[in-house]
């Protein structure tokens, strides 16, 4: 008898470089354990709109002037051809902002775009609100299943017993495969799925490895 699949809901914000390594590590998950990836739009710009004179200037200045691209984009493909779409974007995405080096500008959009053969005028969404409220609507979903002291990815899965587990991360460098990724997803849902349990953490000592 074949196991039954499991759907992992999975939101991200395509400039994070640390939710970039997660999503990697995702596709690595769906090779080796029954689960499949549903991908959604969390906004760091959303996250962080009502705290922007707390933060360095220069990440406040990146989430005025990069983040809200990016994802506009994203949520306009999502609404005007499909779910499915969504993941192929993103891989397009992250390909160029993270392992190939590129800023997120119209020029890396627009190139993306073409990469999964979506329309060129997507990218005239990344200045537009349109979709704005159907982003806040995303995002919103995603952040209440872990409350506001996190950050992106955060990753949803049913719980045994109907409810949801949910946790931001895992943060890790470089991408575990094969079998060390299998380990470390049934291990994150060991520790996830524990009744009172909130955090484990250490200092982080590499950048994100994209290779």
């Amino acid at each position: 008898m074949s196991e039954s699949r499991t759907t992992a809901d999975f939101w991200f914000d395509p400039l994070c470089p640390w939710a970039w390594m997660t999503s990697r590590w995702m596709l690595e998950v769906e090779k080796v354990r029954p689960v499949d990836v549903r991908w959604k739009v969390m906004s760091l710009a959303v996250l962080n709109e009502d705290k922007l004179d707390e933060l360095p200037a220069e990440y406040r200045d990146m989430l005025e002037t990069k983040a809200w691209g990016p994802v506009r984009v994203v949520i306009a493909a999502q609404q005007l051809h499909g779910d499915e779409v969504v993941g192929k974007l993103y891989t397009a995405l992250g390909t160029r902002f993270h392992n190939n080096g590129d800023c997120p500008t119209r020029e890396a959009i627009s190139g993306a775009l073409a990469d999964v053969g979506l329309p060129a005028e997507l990218v005239d969404y990344a200045e537009k609100d349109t979709y704005d409220t159907e982003l806040r609507a995303s995002h919103k979903e995603g952040i209440e299943k872990v409350g506001q002291d996190v950050g992106t990815p955060v990753i949803s899965v049913p719980g045994s017993d109907g409810d949801h587990i949910a946790f931001f991360g895992p943060v890790v460098t470089p991408t575990p495969r094969g079998e060390a990724a299998a380990r470390l997803w049934d291990g994150t849902l060991l520790v996830a799925s524990t009744p009172g349990f909130y955090e484990i953490k250490r200092t982080r000592t590499a950048a994100p490895s994209f290779e």
